[in-house]
């Protein structure tokens, strides 16, 4: 047996052993303010406003983080973050403590110092995986990461609405701190490959450049950037309005808006497990294009249910399904991507797109809320899975997209004769 094989795969499951703990509190914690922003404001205004400062540093930093992430050191990189996110708890709790209350200003900051933080980590994630893992597992592995995140996705909504209900939020906040603690401690023992030496000077925006000019010129892979920020665009106001959906339009609990976080993901762990096990199809922008279709249909059919408790049941259903979708076109893209080009210029190429992708999200959240308000908050699932079959079939309809990863295939076999 080759011994890359044997040694590979401890080290793999000890990082996403730490990506598990660290992730599923963090997640617990952003769940409790979300839904703490829900209960006491029952704003659809101030969830789309909390969403755009989630999203606003991954639109702004992104396409300047890449190049750092391709130069600096990764393992600092993912360990950085983790003590900011637990910083900011800290304050945020002693806010609680001291004041008896969060002033909503401080929750703003606190979310967007978070996603301030987790621009850099979750690009960095995605560079060091092709370093980490033979390039033959690499849609395995990534599928194994999806796992990890669906399973947190799954126990964070669920454990979070538990402890809303019997902890006070200043307490239930510093879970991110614990979370962190243990986490980077894993970390500490995982071996990350260091950086190739790259002697050039840092020029942020001259990286900024090669990494947009890589990605224009990979004309499969630009276009479907440019499908993902068109669907992003409509799917994102309805992302962001999960919890009041929920608690409003079907008059449920915070309880019941875990529940569908957890079933979503519950949905995500099943197919990201067929993506682990069954992950090498010859061609995977099949299985995207799919997905497409799938969380459009179910998605806008969640809009047409009624807004009662019945509703809610079939509610759930249906994210269900949008859930084992959802892990295709994230965890196949992403392999095709990592694929795509050498681990050197990865981290510039991701963060000019994971920039793109989430540039068009704030936008369509800064309508997001008054048209919750004037049209309702089930009518934005409809615009959503009307958006997400279109981009199914802009997909398809293009040659050079449904057929990217066959010649992305045929020229990684090429590089290896």
């Amino acid at each position: 047996m080759d011994s890359s094989i044997t040694h590979w795969r401890p080290n793999i499951y000890l990082f996403l052993t730490s990506q598990f703990l660290t992730g599923i509190t963090s997640m617990i914690v952003q769940y409790a303010i979300i839904w703490y922003l829900t209960k006491e404001t029952g704003s659809a205004t101030v969830l789309s406003f909390a969403t755009i400062l989630g999203m606003l540093p991954m639109v702004l930093l992104s396409p300047f983080v890449g190049p750092l992430i391709d130069r600096w050191n990764k393992k600092g990189l993912l360990i950085v973050p983790d003590i900011v996110a637990a910083l900011f708890a800290i304050i945020l709790s002693i806010s609680g403590t001291f004041f008896n209350a969060f002033p909503l200003w401080l929750i703003f900051i606190s979310l967007l110092m978070r996603s301030i933080a987790q621009t850099f980590q979750m690009p960095t994630i995605q560079a060091v995986i092709p370093t980490m893992a033979p390039e033959k597992e690499i849609t395995r592995v990534n599928g194994q990461l999806g796992m990890v995140q669906s399973a947190n996705m799954i126990i964070a909504p669920a454990l979070g609405a538990m402890l809303f209900a019997i902890i006070p939020m200043k307490f239930l906040i510093l879970l991110d701190v614990l979370g962190a603690a243990i986490g980077i401690g894993i970390l500490l023992f995982v071996k990350i490959p260091s950086n190739e030496r790259i002697d050039d000077a840092l020029h942020v925006l001259h990286n900024t450049k090669l990494g947009v000019s890589q990605l224009v010129k990979n004309k499969g892979l630009w276009y479907i950037t440019v499908i993902g920020a068109a669907f992003t665009l409509f799917y994102m106001p309805c992302a962001s309005m999960y919890p009041l959906m929920t608690m409003s339009y079907f008059q449920g609990t915070v309880g019941q808006a875990g529940l569908i976080e957890a079933i979503y993901s519950a949905g995500m762990l099943v197919g990201g497990t067929i993506i682990g096990i069954f992950g090498n199809w010859k061609n995977r922008m099949i299985p995207v294009i799919a997905a497409f279709f799938i969380i459009g249909i179910t998605t806008g059919f969640s809009g047409l249910l009624p807004g009662n408790q019945y509703g809610f049941l079939w509610f759930v259903v249906l994210n269900a399904l949008a859930g084992l979708a959802t892990p295709y076109f994230n965890t196949l893209l992403m392999a095709m991507i990592q694929q795509s080009y050498p681990p050197q210029q990865l981290g510039r190429v991701l963060g000019v797109l994971n920039s793109l992708l989430s540039l068009t999200g704030p936008l369509g959240l800064i309508f997001a809320g008054p048209l919750a308000d004037a049209i309702g908050v089930e009518m934005l699932f409809v615009i959503a899975g009307i958006s997400a079959i279109a981009a199914g079939v802009a997909a398809w309809i293009i040659p050079v997209v449904r057929n990217y990863d066959l010649q992305l295939q045929a020229r990684v076999k090429k590089q290896k004769l």
